[in-house]
């Protein structure tokens, strides 16, 4: 394995689920405020699942947002 290689395409793979994910978190959020089913002042318990296949691999991200 070339770990530099690897490092790259890992990097690559991170920054592509960050930014796609800000996006679509960013427009399910400004769907919900235009439709009042958000009233913009919530906290939103977020989750994000890593797994790989091929690997053993199952690693869960928690955390919250505050809209305010």
């Amino acid at each position: 394995m070339n770990d530099d290689t690897f490092n790259m395409e890992m990097r690559k793979f991170l920054k592509r689920v960050g930014v796609t994910s800000q996006r679509e978190l960013e427009h399910a959020v400004q769907q919900a405020l235009d439709e009042g089913t958000l009233k913009g002042d919530e906290t939103l318990k977020v989750k994000v699942t890593l797994t790989v296949e091929g690997l053993d691999l199952h690693h869960v991200v928690e955390g919250d947002i505050n809209l305010e």
